[in-house]
């Protein structure tokens, strides 16, 4: 058996603004530090010790992983950092409030931009693109270390998350619209020899 973890970054600046960030950058705030801190304490209570890791090129994601790993123990853990991590591109949206954004386009069309599997934003990515360039990865790269019995910490974001948990869970295009991950809460899924889920926890801060 091995354990693949997946954790959403902690609260970032434009998270705390209210702004459509995607592929931006901006740092974490004072509740994110907290949160990704809190996330590594939960993880050492429970017992968890991680062979790697691997993170997004975006600084939200890495720095939420370095706090976490400088609570649960592991601040020499091997890290791997790619892009098929990174949130999901919002293209023309990004840097905009999001309340703004629904006076400028509405919000019919706001939320099918947000909430939809397939529609993305004018030069942006959907849930579905970002699951295109996510789940390659994932099955490339990690399926082989699951399937020879590491245990695997993933910090990433919403979305990219989001279209991971689909693979793991077997979610439809339409349940996923409704799964929400709250920022720097741990998801421990327990992983058979074949990849597969044989029990999930959520990991309370």
């Amino acid at each position: 058996m091995s354990h693949l973890v997946l954790v959403r970054h902690g609260q970032s600046v434009w998270n705390e603004k209210n702004l459509f960030t995607g592929w931006r950058d901006p740092d974490l705030t004072e509740q994110g530090i907290g949160e990704a801190r809190a996330a590594g304490i939960a993880l050492k209570a429970a017992g968890l010790e991680f062979d790697c890791a691997f993170t997004s090129n975006l600084q939200r994601a890495q720095k939420t992983l370095t706090l976490l790993l400088s609570r649960q123990g592991q601040t020499d853990l091997p890290t791997t950092k790619h892009e098929a991590l990174n949130e999901r591109d919002y293209g023309d949206l990004a840097g905009l409030n999001k309340d703004d954004a629904r006076e400028k386009w509405g919000d019919e069309q706001v939320h099918i931009w947000r909430r939809s599997f397939d529609t993305p934003p004018p030069g942006g990515e959907s849930l579905k693109d970002t699951a295109e360039r996510v789940l390659p990865y994932y099955e490339a790269t990690i399926v082989p270390l699951i399937k020879a019995g590491q245990n695997i910490l993933i910090a990433a974001h919403g979305n990219s998350l989001r279209a991971l948990l689909m693979r793991l869970e077997g979610l439809s295009a339409e349940a996923i619209l409704d799964v929400n991950i709250d920022t720097g809460v741990p998801y421990v899924y327990q992983m058979d020899a074949q990849a597969a889920i044989t029990s999930k926890d959520i990991l309370a801060r």
